[in-house]
């Protein structure tokens, strides 16, 4: 296994759309098995592989206090979605630092692959489905300081060029 480099907002990659994978094989084990490593060094409790420059659509996700239950989703998509929305505040490891709120469904449901090439669906609520939310938005190339206001995104945008030049 291998960390991986996350990519940090504004980089043009991250707005990339995620091409579907054709086959669950080897590669997308090894891939899977890299980011999760690199999520929970990160730390973090999401990542999808737009973040670490692989426009593929896979996802993995653990939101358990101990680390234990990850969660890996191939070529996922919401197939319902509550109308009840919510606000949470969210972070993201590519734009390290930076919290803010955005609302989302308070539920959905997602049908994926899992790692072995398996189709699974799973019903989401609290943490777990504003995190694959978040995730899917960066397999469409969104990154979440896109719903906040033109002024906190530019003042985000300045503030992560300052911390790029930085390092």
């Amino acid at each position: 296994m291998a960390l991986l480099n996350i990519l940090h907002y504004p980089d043009k990659r991250l707005h990339k759309v995620a091409k579907p994978v054709e086959k669950v094989d080897e590669r997308i084990r090894r891939l899977v098995a890299d980011m999760a490593e690199t999520m929970y060094a990160a730390p973090g409790v999401g990542l999808a592989a737009t973040q670490v420059d692989v426009h593929e659509r896979v996802i993995v996700i653990d939101v358990s206090e101990t680390h234990e239950q990850l969660l890996t989703f191939i070529n996922p998509e919401i197939v319902w979605a509550s109308e009840t929305k919510k606000l949470n505040e969210e972070g993201c490891l590519s734009v390290p630092g930076i919290y803010d709120n955005v609302e989302r469904a308070e539920q959905v449901k997602v049908r994926a692959l899992n790692a072995k090439g398996e189709t699974f669906e799973i019903d989401c609520e609290g943490l777990l489905a504003v995190c694959i939310q978040h995730e899917m938005d960066h397999l469409l190339g969104h990154v979440f300081v896109e719903y906040l206001s033109p002024l906190k995104q530019t003042r985000i945008k300045t503030r992560m060029k300052k911390l790029a030049h930085a390092m």
